[in-house]
């Protein structure tokens, strides 16, 4: 892929200079469709080639930004490598489980799971601990990952509504978890959420929602949520911090709020300006703000990170405005831009998110307050 003219970014940079307190540049050596906090100032990072070692970093956030200190535009490498390992399976989701030095990946060509070790004292090395087999049938995908530490480490996996799991770490166990009812037994999942060690919310590809009890059998606690509709595209799911909100992206640009207390019914409903759906709709990206209360993060598209505020919304559609857009990943030359691939709030700061895109580049970035673009 061509490099991004150097005029095409001065001109950037200087259109956008006062719009932005930080803007930090990195290129990695290989693309990465995962952004996983391991603390407040460490994320990991990996490749998702098939056919090859692909590698997982683990990077520490330039110290400029850890000290907290407004620095502006700073186009430069100064993230830092503080350890790393190679799969040999292509990663395309990777969860720290909180309060361990243990990391889970799963991706392509089936649906089992790689645990992994954080190097700690003097080795900085990212160790491959043990393989989980297979929890669907050949052929079903790959496996999406929701993880907790609490009351024990414990995975929730799987690629189709009938393959759920849930994986305990202690133990090496498969707790049994019992498909949801109310929704369609084969049909695949895009998005889990564990709500505590033994509830989970599910998300399904068509935008379903439902609500399990792994203690239970039927596993649905509560009604699904209504069919999202034909042609509405594939969907994926955030889970607010701390809060009850669960927020719905579709590829063609849809967005929906709802309380997972009562799934039936839709608090607002937002339509994006999107002029086409994704080449990959498993880059579609929507998280919520940890500081920023009613605001979401949207990524997939293009090479731009769209935030909107969801305090806007109705219940009745209606076209959304972003607050802020991040374009830097969309410079480049010839007919293929990079795309985003993810994006991820930097904890701790209220306006500063981390996103890839396909090029492997990097961004860093905090927009200034009531700033709009």
């Amino acid at each position: 892929m061509a490099a991004p003219e150097e005029s095409e970014w001065e001109t950037w940079m200087m259109e956008t200079l006062g719009l932005y307190d930080d803007l930090h540049v990195f290129e990695l050596q290989e693309a990465t469709r995962v952004l996983e906090w391991i603390h407040n100032t460490g994320v990991c990072v990996a490749g998702y080639g098939s056919g090859r070692r692909n590698e997982i970093l683990q990077l520490a956030l330039p110290q400029k930004l850890s000290a907290k200190q407004k620095q502006g535009l700073c186009p430069d490498r100064d993230f830092r490598v503080d350890g790393g390992g190679f799969s040999h399976r292509p990663v395309y989701q990777l969860k720290h489980v909180p309060g361990t030095s243990l990391l889970v990946t799963s991706g392509p060509p089936d649906t089992s799971l790689q645990v992994w070790t954080l190097g700690a004292g003097e080795s900085d090395s990212v160790r491959l601990q043990s393989s989980w087999p297979l929890t669907g049938p050949a052929g079903s995908g790959w496996s999406r990952l929701s993880v907790t530490g609490s009351p024990s480490p414990r995975i929730l996996h799987g690629s189709t509504v009938t393959d759920l799991a849930l994986l305990d770490l202690h133990t090496r166990t498969e707790l049994t978890t019992a498909a949801p009812t109310g929704l369609d037994a084969g049909e695949a999942v895009s998005g889990l959420a564990l709500l505590d060690g033994c509830t989970f919310l599910v998300c399904t590809e068509s935008g379903r929602l439902g609500i399990g009890d792994t203690r239970q059998c039927p596993a649905l606690t509560s009604p699904p949520s209504p069919a999202a509709g034909a042609g509405s595209g594939r969907w994926t799911l955030a889970l607010e911090p701390g809060g009850t909100a669960v927020a719905r992206l579709s590829s063609t640009g849809q967005l929906v709020l709802t309380d997972r207390r009562d799934l039936s019914a839709a608090l607002a409903r937002a339509q994006m300006d999107i002029t086409q759906t994704p080449d990959n709709t498993d880059h579609l990206c929507l998280t919520w703000a940890p500081h920023l209360r009613h605001h979401l993060a949207v990524s997939g598209f293009d090479g731009s990170v769209q935030v909107y505020d969801t305090a806007r919304w109705s219940q009745s559609p209606v076209r959304s405005e972003p607050v802020f857009v991040h374009r830097g990943h969309g410079l480049g030359t010839g007919s293929e831009r990079p795309r985003v691939t993810a994006h991820t709030w930097v904890p701790g700061h209220q306006r500063t998110l981390l996103s890839a895109a396909t090029d492997g580049s990097l961004h860093l970035w905090g927009w200034a307050g009531g700033q709009r673009r």
